[in-house]
């Protein structure tokens, strides 16, 4: 399966059989590959360092892995579902030289900003909205309540509060203290965050669902 309503809605389902399973959730550019600003070329991915071994020991621990992403840039036009596709093959070889998978993308191009009818002020698929991570659930049979999401931005981590996730991870510091400020402010009830330097680290906090209740790792 891929675009599920013809225009903006991407789904691609791998995984024979997650009923019932804690997923972790992951944005992509940032936290599997480098993020270079609307990034569509095959030839310009990188992944980032340690990010294939962590996800290949998920795959091995039979945890599902569900790549979430928004995609503004085809609602723009600044390229194509195609590009999208090629991009993602080039991704899934390169986890797949390392022993590692997604059993899952999800994707959405629509933006209140985007050209025609990728024009959709605040559609539900869009994060900080949380439609992808309930698309995923309900499509996968996933257990939310138990599953995680890790992000390098606040609104990936909003988009799991939203979809009641038990909680989410922070990599990286390219955005700066509002940044951070702003996704730890979303701990609270049952939501947890905390804080990694990148994929790898922060797949060792969640620890197969075990993460600890606090809300920050230290910074140095």
């Amino acid at each position: 399966m891929a675009l599920i309503d013809q225009l903006g809605l991407w789904c691609e389902i791998s995984a024979a059989d997650c009923a019932g399973r804690a997923a972790v959730f992951l944005d992509r550019d940032g936290v599997i590959i480098e993020d270079t600003g609307y990034l569509h070329r095959a030839r310009d991915l990188r992944l980032l360092p340690g990010a294939a071994g962590a996800i290949g020991r998920c795959n091995r621990l039979g945890i599902p892995i569900v790549l979430v992403t928004n995609q503004s840039g085809i609602g723009r036009g600044y390229y194509g579902w195609s590009d999208f596709t090629a991009l993602q093959a080039a991704l899934a070889a390169a986890l797949a030289k390392e022993g590692a998978h997604v059993d899952a993308v999800f994707a959405c191009a629509f933006h209140g900003e985007a050209k025609d009818a990728y024009r959709v002020a605040d559609h539900a698929w869009r994060k900080p909205n949380p439609g992808m991570i309930v698309a995923a659930g309900e499509r996968m049979g996933l257990d939310l309540p138990r599953s995680w999401i890790v992000g390098d931005r606040a609104g990936d981590l909003a988009a799991g509060r939203a979809a009641g996730l038990e909680g989410g991870v922070l990599v990286g510091a390219a955005h700066g203290e509002g940044e951070r400020a702003e996704a730890l402010a979303l701990a609270g009830g049952r939501f947890k965050v905390c804080e990694a330097p990148a994929l790898a680290q922060a797949l060792g906090l969640i620890d197969l669902g075990r993460a600890p209740a606090a809300t920050a790792a230290p910074r140095n």
